[in-house]
């Protein structure tokens, strides 16, 4: 019988759950890129601060890096969209006089 090794680092890292969150964000629902940044962000401190598991960090930076770029693509669609709002009720304005 094996027992499961006890780990030398207090908390779980949750570093593919990061990666997992910042693809979803980037494919399909672009909020989620902004919690995989900010779940990153905390990830990466809890290694600096020896709580988790160093190993892992590469992991964590990754999500967290396609966090970010989902979470921009995500503003621009929303610029674009409140853009193309206006540009079209600009456009009906001036079709008017």
């Amino acid at each position: 019988m094996t027992f499961p090794q006890a780990s030398a680092y207090p908390e779980e890292s949750q570093a593919t759950t990061i990666l997992i969150l910042g693809i979803l964000g980037l494919i399909c629902c672009a909020p989620l890129g902004i919690a995989a940044w900010v779940m990153g962000n905390r990830e990466l401190e809890a290694i600096d601060a020896g709580r988790r598991n160093p190993e892992n960090r590469g992991t964590a930076n990754a999500g967290r890096i396609i966090g970010i770029v989902a979470t921009a693509l995500f503003a621009l669609g929303i610029l674009a969209f409140i853009a193309s709002i206006i540009f079209g009720f600009t456009i009906y304005s001036f079709e008017s006089f």
